[in-house]
């Protein structure tokens, strides 16, 4: 069972400054359908980033790269076909990038990220719905930030088009892909 944020913070407490991704408290994440019936979650382990937190929140700046490499779904044989030139094609394009344009619809602390999410060296503007979940000090003194995205793409927009027709009708794996972050980020 997944533990919901049922409140929500607001910005007064999040200090303009640089934030770095922890790569070991971030979770950037996937759910695709697959055989129409059950849903796949899979994880991009390798991170890096910097959220840019302005006086005025709407001028923050966000960046992320993903190495696609470190796809983790729990299955060697899936991640060998998500590593392939079949999806992410690690050999030539090892990376995934977001850079965000732009925050919009600032509400308490939800907000609308707007960004550019490259994938097989392929560009689309995509918008995260994300949450600020709060600034905390952790027992090593680092000030950090937590937020939550999430958004739905079509990953065919983004040259990942393989698939396999089932005999019962529809496809494999399918064309909508939620993604998900979790993010921890330290103050620098």
């Amino acid at each position: 069972m997944t533990e919901t944020n049922t409140t929500t913070s607001t910005f007064q407490d999040l200090a303009a400054g640089t934030y770095s991704l922890d790569p070991s408290h971030t979770e950037v994440g996937f759910v695709a359908r697959h055989a129409m019936v059950t849903k796949v979650r899979g994880y991009l382990r390798d991170l890096e980033g910097t959220i840019e937190v302005a006086e005025n929140f709407t001028d923050s700046k966000v960046s992320a790269t993903m190495r696609t490499a470190s796809v983790d779904t729990g299955s060697a044989d899936r991640d060998g076909h998500l590593k392939s030139a079949d999806f992410f094609d690690v050999e030539q394009f090892p990376e995934i990038t977001f850079v965000a344009k732009g925050v919009q619809d600032v509400d308490g602390g939800n907000f609308d990220l707007v960004g550019d999410l490259t994938i097989k060296g392929v560009t689309k503007e995509v918008t995260l719905q994300a949450t600020y979940d709060g600034t905390a000090q952790d027992p090593f003194g680092n000030v950090r930030a937590g937020f939550t995205a999430v958004t739905t793409v079509d990953r065919e927009d983004w040259g990942l088009t393989w698939n396999a027709g089932l005999e019962t009708g529809g496809v494999l794996v399918s064309k909508k892909i939620t993604l998900n972050m979790e993010i921890s980020a330290i103050k620098a």
